[in-house]
């Protein structure tokens, strides 16, 4: 069969008639692993499609002839030729999803299945001109080249600003678009007929737009509109539009959440902190429930005015102050360690040394109240069970 190019806009959505020229095992190749992900979303059922997002998965299923059509990106796609998981030669067509920005990386690749149909979606074809003499020699091409009558390339139809986002994000970044501008009266345009209304103060293009469907959004009285794209997606938006970029503070006039700051802490501690003692106590629990409620569960207890099965404790006889010390039953401490360490390191004698509470993250320490500041002067920074404490007044 003859090579074919069908001349289309970057986008997944765009190319619904590429699967009447596709066989069950066909291979889509494609910029990246979002891409691939959003063409195995695409496929009809019938084709059993399956996206590139993990090696050894991949593998499997390939040889269990789970597959029908594999979509991926050049390196993807020959890491699993190179484990022998893909067989390229017995492959009779392959899709080359917009490869403006990755020819170079499929002489390789095509070169494992020279006699499978090409079938290239292009918004550019004319750029691929060397391609085509080594993988696709005179294909058919099917639409409007982006050529004027002298065969130069067409001009901007007029400015828009842009943002760079992901498919998954897309929702979102129209939010955060909306916020952005301020607007009062969106038009957000999800393709189709461009019917935008006399009174928007903002157009949001949503999803990527054609040639003539970007004439429509620019000639809007809203001004620049604001067009969501994939990072792939950039060189064809300059190829139709002059681009600026629209920035989005992640801060600016969004609304606060009162428990931003609180994920915010546990974000810093799973990045920086070790957790390990405290999922190796919690393992039995997802075993029998899930993690997530898990999680709640223990946000519940904190917020609690006192630790979990622990009672609050009592005021300190006159005479005596209560000290803080950073150290609990998680770092195995005991009573016996922090009377050691309050006699050895911090000068006090036993008379002078209280009730001792040990709790699971912290300890409460009675000392004679002439004491408690050489207590925590000299306490603070001593190790004890390995741990560097800190020693204060109780503040509870």
């Amino acid at each position: 069969m003859r090579h074919v190019v069908l001349v289309l806009p970057p986008a997944v959505e765009r190319a619904g008639n590429v699967w009447e020229l596709m066989d069950p095992h066909a291979i889509v190749v494609c910029a990246d692993y979002e891409q691939a992900t959003l063409w195995a979303d695409a496929a009809p059922t019938k084709f059993r499609a399956h996206a590139v997002t993990g090696l050894a998965r991949c593998t499997a299923l390939l040889k269990e002839g789970r597959v029908g059509v594999l979509a991926g990106s050049p390196a993807d796609l020959a890491a699993l030729v190179a484990r022998a998981a893909l067989k390229l030669e017995s492959v009779q067509t392959i899709v080359l999803a917009w490869p403006e920005g990755f020819a170079a990386e499929l002489d390789t690749l095509l070169a494992e299945a020279p006699e499978a149909r090409r079938v290239i979606l292009s918004w550019n074809p004319s750029a691929l001109d060397a391609f085509y003499e080594r993988h696709a020699r005179r294909p058919e091409i099917i639409g409007n080249l982006p050529l004027d009558p002298d065969g130069n390339p067409l001009s901007a139809v007029g400015s828009a600003r842009y943002v760079v986002t992901s498919a998954s994000r897309r929702a979102m970044a129209v939010r955060d678009v909306l916020d952005a501008v301020r607007a009062a009266r969106p038009y957000v345009w999800n393709g189709g007929p461009v019917a935008i209304p006399e009174d928007a103060d903002v157009v949001v293009a949503a999803t990527l737009p054609a040639r003539d469907e970007m004439q429509a959004l620019v000639a809007s009285r809203a001004g620049q509109p604001v067009v969501l794209a994939l990072a792939a997606q950039v060189p064809y938006l300059r190829s139709i539009a002059v681009l600026t970029p629209l920035p989005l503070s992640p801060t600016a006039e969004r609304a606060q959440d009162r428990n931003a700051a609180l994920r915010t802490q546990i974000a810093a501690r799973l990045e920086h902190g070790s957790v390990d003692a405290e999922l190796a106590a919690l393992a039995p629990l997802f075993e029998e429930h899930d993690p997530a409620l898990v999680a709640g569960a223990l946000l519940a207890l904190s917020r609690q005015p006192s630790e979990a099965g622990t009672a609050p404790a009592e005021a300190p006889q006159a005479g005596w102050s209560r000290l803080f010390v950073s150290v609990g039953r998680k770092d195995r401490a005991s009573a016996k360690d922090l009377v050691g360490a309050l006699i050895k390191e911090a000068g006090l004698q036993k008379g002078q040394i209280g009730k001792i509470d040990v709790r699971e993250t912290f300890s409460l320490v009675e000392i004679a109240s002439p004491a408690v500041e050489q207590a925590e002067r000299r306490l603070s920074g001593v190790s004890i069970r390995g741990r560097r404490v800190t020693a204060r007044p109780d503040r509870s």
